[in-house]
């Protein structure tokens, strides 16, 4: 064989690798171009969307989304869902209120927040790893009861805190960045290398692509499944935190749709609701259009009913635009 012959092979494999990985990546692209897509429209649309104020106030709003976003990535790439986020971050925002009424010292207080959540969180990974009660029926009663709980307890009353200046300064910007967009992006950069470079995220990965397979290679599923849901429950706890700093006091009324908000933002980044795919790049940037598109349009002054109308159809035309591209990219793979 010739080197000529030789060198053609490798440089083929070498373009096919490259196309590959570029089909890979294809739809954290046309994402990064969707958001620049809407600061475009927004800034020419809506008044004062680049004010320096508005773009603090996006990082905050998608810090609420993110926090709880990593953890649901895993779990939508285990191929299992969690509606409960909302109602778990108000009753935490409850629970820690009350903690600190009690005296119970700021640190400990978060401590023993985050500890609940995740506490929480095992019920129904429980249910769904020994009972095998469908994640999403027992995430729904975890919903139901939780929210049904905090309204019960505060009467549907914010629960205030008085002056607290830890909480106080996880409110107070650093640097002109809120330290709920500094948690949340620490947060991300230790999801992506756990989801990764670790035998836990590929754990996670294999028991999506097929959990029995998965068991027959020794992958313990049982214990992945319960430690996901909990992990869920310390993020969704993290958010109750943050948005008790915000309010001031804990509320049983906040963080409404916040679930669907989260599901959508890791749908929109790409992970298979059907489980084995997804990255934690991808729900960063699905985090970032879910909020600009809120934001946006609340800037716009669109009628608060009809915003979930837009956000809606914005979020399917967003998914079947990801779902074509990288249909198309892998198509032109192929017929080279």
């Amino acid at each position: 064989m010739s080197l000529d012959q030789a060198v053609k092979p490798s440089s083929s494999n070498n373009s096919n690798k490259s196309t590959f990985n570029l089909s890979q990546h294809m739809n954290e692209l046309s994402l990064f171009v969707a958001i620049v897509v809407l600061y475009v429209v927004f800034t020419s649309t809506a008044n004062g969307f680049l004010s320096f104020n508005n773009q603090i106030n996006i990082l905050r709003d998608a810090a609420t989304i993110g926090i709880a976003a990593w953890a649901a990535t895993l779990i939508i790439i285990s191929g299992e869902i969690d509606v409960s986020v909302g109602p778990m971050v108000a009753f935490i925002s409850v629970v820690l209120s009350f903690f600190l009424q009690w005296g119970v010292p700021t640190p400990l207080a978060f401590a023993l927040a985050i500890v609940v959540g995740a506490l929480l969180g095992t019920i129904p990974g429980i249910l769904r790893a020994y009972f095998d009660v469908p994640s999403f029926v027992g995430t729904l009663g975890l919903w139901s009861a939780l929210r049904g709980t905090a309204l019960f307890v505060t009467d549907a009353l914010p629960v205030s805190i008085g002056r607290n200046d830890m909480l106080d300064a996880l409110d107070r910007s650093v640097l002109g960045v809120p330290p709920a967009a500094i948690i949340m992006l620490v947060l991300f950069a230790v999801f992506a290398f756990v989801s990764r470079k670790t035998a836990f995220g590929r754990s996670v990965f294999a028991v999506g692509g097929n959990a029995h397979a998965a068991f027959l290679s020794g992958i313990p599923v049982a214990k992945i499944r319960v430690g996901l849901f909990a992990i869920a429950g310390a993020m969704a706890a993290i958010s109750g935190i943050l948005l008790v700093s915000r309010l001031g006091s804990g509320n049983a009324t906040a963080a409404t749709g916040l679930e669907f908000d989260v599901i959508a933002a890791v749908v929109v980044g790409g992970t298979s609701l059907s489980g084995g795919r997804g990255s934690m790049l991808g729900t960063l940037l699905g985090v970032l259009v879910i909020t600009l598109i809120g934001n946006g349009l609340v800037l716009l002054g669109i009628n608060p009913f009809f915003q979930q109308v837009v956000r809606g159809l914005i979020i399917v035309i967003a998914v079947l635009a990801n779902i074509q591209a990288i249909k198309r990219s892998m198509s032109r793979n192929k017929d080279r």
